[in-house]
């Protein structure tokens, strides 16, 4: 009986481990020495140098690591893409508004300013302080704390903050400071908080004026003044898409990306398996990265419960109109005839007068997080990927993806 060499047991263990330290990275960009990623960051700091490098060379992200922290600096490969906000550390996980967002960054100014620890009311008079600044009464910001919507605002960047690790409670309650009844301390981590900023440039010397324009000059290259620079910036901006969408849509791309994108598919696409195990899906219409393993990802569907229901029924309907428009309207008639329909298996709350709303928005806001739709305010445009959650005759999957056959309502649909 023939034995495996040392060498190559040593070489694969050292691949497996690498592999599930670059996948808890796309996963959970910042890793804390201590709490529930306690195993994946001894893992990314036992494998920082290779993962450093493999990052630095084909996606642009930076790595930094350190006794206490790993931080993954990923830069999104669509600067503006709305679908994944930050969410309220609850079971409800509503997406932040845009009060929340400046409340987070002022936060995190009155922090980076303050000593190691701070009290909410403490906090949250500085924010206020802050929050004088003409330019964001301008911009119709407002924070006096005399209302208790302000409070749970606060309250919920603050939640934020503690699942990140950037702060830890150590005595008192949000609640109760919601409620007036009391007040809570925590200790700030400010190695947490150093590395949360993932830009190539600080925001104070960004000059432009409109959003988008601020947000492509706090993405952007180097000056790309030679061929091999501009390859080099192509290959990092496709890669980045192949990791972190959910699908890479060949006619998102301009003219030079979709050629390099065809001459280099195979080479590309075979560097992310060997780091991640994600397997490309190539379709006509784009590229996929599917994980075999199912947990890279943090929109799934199909998912249980009536919303993960009403998802996939809406899915199988916008499949069946094709690629036409349609408005938010018809989705949330569509949603009153579905909640007759399946009654008896829906909660109660999804089945009272005015939930279709509520339940429609999140739906599509779901289906557009996986790629599977566009949307304005008030209009849908299926894109070709929602075709695999047509209910109907079975489908035979490349051998590349899966192997098998199955019926494309039950395939997960995944984001790395």
């Amino acid at each position: 009986m023939m034995t495996t060499p040392l060498a190559e047991v040593l070489d694969g263990q050292h691949a497996a481990e690498r592999r599930k330290a670059a996948r808890a990275l796309l996963k959970q960009p910042l890793l804390l020495a201590h709490g529930a990623y306690a195993d994946e960051f001894r893992l990314v700091r036992r494998h920082a140098s290779e993962l450093r490098d493999w990052f630095d060379r084909n996606t642009g992200w930076s790595l930094q690591v350190d006794a206490e922290t790993a931080r993954l600096g990923k830069i999104p490969g669509v600067p503006d893409d709305a679908t994944h906000p930050a969410r309220e550390v609850t079971r409800s996980a509503v997406p932040f508004s845009r009060r929340r967002y400046v409340l987070l960054c002022l936060a995190l100014a009155a922090l980076e300013r303050g000593e190691a620890q701070i009290a909410l009311g403490r906090l949250a008079d500085q924010i206020m302080l802050d929050a004088k600044d003409p330019r964001l009464a301008a911009a119709g910001i407002q924070f006096t704390l005399d209302r208790r919507d302000e409070r749970l605002d606060l309250a919920a960047v603050v939640r934020l903050l503690l699942h990140l690790g950037v702060l830890r409670r150590v005595a008192g309650d949000e609640d109760a400071y919601v409620s007036g009844a009391g007040d809570v301390l925590y200790d700030v981590e400010r190695r947490v908080l150093a590395g949360l900023l993932a830009t190539r440039r600080g925001p104070s010397t960004v000059r432009a004026e409109t959003l988008d324009a601020r947000l492509t000059e706090l993405a952007a290259e180097t000056a790309l003044d030679s061929d091999e620079l501009r390859f080099r910036a192509m290959r990092r901006s496709l890669t980045r898409r192949l990791l972190d969408d959910p699908v890479l849509y060949y006619d998102e791309l301009t003219d030079a990306e979709l050629g390099y994108l065809t001459r280099q598919r195979g080479f590309l696409t075979a560097r992310i398996n060997e780091l991640t195990g994600l397997v490309a899906e190539v379709r006509a219409e784009g590229i996929a990265m599917v994980d075999p393993e199912d947990d890279l990802t943090d929109v799934r569907m199909p998912e249980s419960g009536t919303r993960g229901h009403v998802t996939l029924l809406l899915a199988e309907y916008l499949t069946a109109v094709g690629g036409v428009v349609v408005p938010m309207t018809d989705l949330e008639r569509r949603v009153v005839e579905l909640a007759a329909e399946h009654s008896g298996f829906w909660s109660k709350s999804a089945r009272e007068p005015g939930a279709e709303a509520d339940l429609a928005e999140q739906a599509i806001a779901r289906l557009a997080a996986l790629g599977l739709v566009a949307r304005t305010a008030d209009r849908v445009v299926p894109r070709p990927a929602l075709a695999r959650y047509a209910v109907g005759e079975t489908v035979v999957l490349e051998p590349r993806t899966a192997g098998t056959a199955q019926v494309p309502a039950q395939r997960k649909a995944y984001r790395p």
